[in-house]
């Protein structure tokens, strides 16, 4: 693999197309999302009339966290956030309309970023199960949770042995092993037409 040295920055830039997550936790208890304040009356999964921008912290170890515009602004310079923010927009924009066209929608996803010289380049894992929410679309409808073909499964038998978010994490049983991997298959297929061996 050839592979290119970059300074990361130290912000995940998550674009949102539909209100779920932690989004939809933030905006059940404020109202907003990141600070941004969205149309009341929305319910989980509602899709947005214009994806948000919502940056995070980088964890070294632990969750990230969601900040405002404002902070990020702070972190990493006006200039550097205007980027961040544009780049994220127009490959979301493209992802979604590519998904789409196949059954599949985004709800949302995130990005990294690096610096390669003076040039922003993107890093990392990009549109993957685990970096995005991927749901079928003919099973679509707002006001509850999506079936998925991300690591939802595996966020969801975490939450039902009540793991504390603390490391290290409890082993999986294989049978969530297998499931989830049987939804990346899925989706990697959909998505491509290919299959995976």
């Amino acid at each position: 693999m050839l592979v290119r040295r970059t300074i990361p920055v130290p912000i995940e830039c998550v674009v949102r197309g539909y209100l779920a997550g932690s989004g939809w936790k933030e905006y059940r208890s404020t109202g907003a999302v990141c600070g941004i304040k969205l149309p009341p009356g929305l319910t989980e999964s509602a899709r947005l009339d214009q994806p948000i921008f919502t940056p995070a912290t980088k964890a070294q170890t632990g969750h990230d966290e969601n900040i405002t515009w404002d902070e990020m602004v702070r972190r990493v310079r006006r200039e550097v956030a205007d980027q961040l923010r544009d780049m994220s927009f127009t490959a979301y924009e493209k992802a979604r309309a590519y998904a789409e066209n196949r059954g599949i929608l985004i709800a949302d996803t995130k990005f990294e970023f690096g610096f390669h010289g003076d040039r922003l380049i993107l890093i990392d894992e990009v549109l993957t199960p685990d970096s995005s929410r991927f749901w079928p679309k003919e099973n679509y409808a707002a006001g509850r949770p999506q079936p998925s073909f991300d690591k939802q499964f595996v966020r969801d038998y975490l939450e039902s042995i009540r793991w504390k978010k603390q490391p290290p994490p409890p082993p999986l049983p294989p049978e969530v092993v297998e499931k989830t991997s049987e939804k990346y298959r899925e989706v990697f297929h959909l998505l491509t037409g290919q299959g995976l061996n």
